[in-house]
């Protein structure tokens, strides 16, 4: 997913979609283990989708913060 796309996103959105990888992230962990895994480069992109969006949600909140002091 690209940045533009996670921009144009609600923060309801995001949480949304952080909630989903962690949880694809999660599933995956258990199928490498069992040796079931077939794209194994999913994961390195499932990872960096949470990290942009956690960093997306703390640039808002951040922003929201400075807003109001």
């Amino acid at each position: 997913m690209s940045l533009a796309d996670l921009k144009a996103m609600s923060e309801d959105e995001l949480s949304v979609r952080l909630i989903d990888l962690k949880k694809e992230s999660f599933n995956m962990r258990f199928q490498r283990a069992g040796g079931q895994l077939d794209n194994t480069a999913r994961m390195r992109t499932v990872r960096r989708d949470v990290a942009r969006i956690k960093t997306l949600l703390g640039e808002r909140r951040r922003a929201a913060g400075q807003e109001k002091s």
